[in-house]
Order: structure tokens, then sequence, then C-alpha cells
């Protein structure tokens, strides 16, 4: 499709009025984390590194990164494993309600996350506590995994179908066993869908908060949990918007790096 120049010209400026709507707020995020002045007047009258300093030194935000930190690792390994199983098993094999397993491993990542905390809570309450298990940090993993399967999913049944069955069969017919094959021959060609997925789903993990908000019980409390409770209490902003800042870092960082990977992989392809 051909644009005029004036077409050309209008698009790009509705693509960076877009960008910006989307990156200035976060730009300001970083900026106030070294404003050197405690009520964030701007423009910044200096910068200053003290609010990284006291929120090395809180407690509460320490442990709230480590429990994010957890809770995404344990989400994580349970959405390679169940989102390669699941992969496996559509790319594979032929069977009835093939399409409908597709749809149900999807579906949580497309539902509100509302809805989705409404329903874990609840499947919680009923399973979990008559066994004596309560909310907390199991149940955080839980909750996370359910979307988390989606990404891993997604990325290794797109590798399975672009590389296809051949290199597999020939393993077997020069006289390697199933697990040779998949050792051998499967496992290196799925690498870089594994870690993209799974930096995908570490950085979904770590910055969701609407599922954790009904998944997580008193000492549960992961980073976004925390900077939520603190968002408006006037001694804790500075800390708040460096661990804000932080966050940005760390969900860009794994997205950016997956997506290297998943393209670099596919100009191998």
């Amino acid at each position: 499709m051909t644009f005029s120049p004036a077409a050309r010209i209008a698009l790009r400026v509705l693509m960076a009025l877009g960008l910006a709507v989307i990156y200035v707020p976060l730009l300001v995020v970083l900026v106030n984390s070294v404003n050197a002045d405690k009520t964030f007047g701007w423009p910044p009258p200096g910068f200053t590194g003290r609010w990284w300093s006291q929120a090395l030194d809180n407690e509460g935000a320490r442990q709230a990164v480590l429990t994010s930190l957890k809770a995404g690792l344990g989400a994580t390994a349970i959405a390679l494993v169940l989102g390669t199983m699941a992969a496996f098993a559509v790319s594979r094999y032929r069977f009835f309600g093939r399409e409908a397993v597709s749809l149900v491993v999807i579906l949580p990542i497309a539902l509100p996350g509302i809805v989705t905390g409404i329903a874990l809570s609840n499947a919680f309450q009923v399973v979990l506590k008559p066994l004596g298990i309560g909310l907390g940090l199991f149940t955080v993993i839980v909750g996370h995994a359910t979307f988390c399967v989606v990404t891993i999913y997604n990325n290794v049944l797109a590798r399975l179908r672009r590389t296809g069955t051949s290199l597999e069969e020939a393993s077997a017919d020069l006289g390697a066993d199933t697990f040779q094959t998949f050792r051998h021959v499967t496992l290196p060609a799925l690498r870089s869908a594994f870690l993209a997925g799974g930096l995908l789903s570490f950085a979904l993990s770590f910055d969701e908060i609407i599922v954790t908000t009904f998944t997580a019980g008193p000492g549960a409390t992961t980073l976004p949990i925390w900077i939520f409770n603190n968002l408006f209490r006037p001694n804790q902003a500075p800390v708040v918007n460096v661990l804000a800042a932080a966050l940005i870092v760390l969900s860009v960082v794994p997205i950016y790096i997956a997506q290297r990977v998943s393209s670099g992989a596919r100009n191998v392809m």
C-alpha cells in the first residue's frame, strides 16, 4: 500500500503521540526516582541517589522483591513443564478436542485478571482451605502459573510447527531412542523458545498485581502489592518511585532479551 507524503507525516505524528502517551509517564517515574525534591517538584531542582539508598535499607521493600522473585521463578518453572507438555500434545498428536485444548490453555490470559483472581480465590478456599493450606506464596505461584503457561505454550508450539518432525524421524532412523532424540535433537531446537517464553513468563509474573491481590495471604506481599499499599504514604513516596523505576527496568530487560532471542531464532531458521 502506498501512502501520500501527507498521510505518511500524519502516521508518524500519530505514532509519536502514541509512544509519548506510553513512555513519557515511565520517564517521569525514572526521573522522580533521582529527584532531589521529596515532593517531586517539576522540573527537578537537582538529582540525588539517596532515595535508592533508602530503598535498599527498607526491609519491607527488600522482602517484597524477594517474594516477587520467588513467585516469578516458581510460576515460570511450572509453566515451562505444563506449557511444553501441552504444546507437544497439540503439535505432535491428533485427537478429539485438540483445538479445545488450545482454547483452554490460552483462555486464562484472555480473561480479565479480576475474573481469574476471583475464580482462583474461590477455588483455593474450597479445595485448599479444608486441607489446612491457606493463601500465601504457594497460591500466588499457582495463580501466576495459570497465565504464564500461555507464553510458554505459544513459543514452544510455534517452534515445533516450524521445525516439523523430519529431524526427529531422521534421528529415529539412525537408531536413536526417544530420550536420545529429545536430548540431542528436540531440546536444542527448543532452547531459544524456552528462554524467550521463560523470560516473558517471569516478567508477567513479576509485575502482576490483580491476580496476586486475590491469591496472596498476609505473608506473601509481592513488590507490586507493596508499591500499591505504600503509594499514598508521603514518607514512602520516594521509595515507591525507586521501586517503580526498578520494576520498569526488571520488566523491560527480560522482554527485550526474549524479543532478541526470538528474532535471532527466526533468522537462523
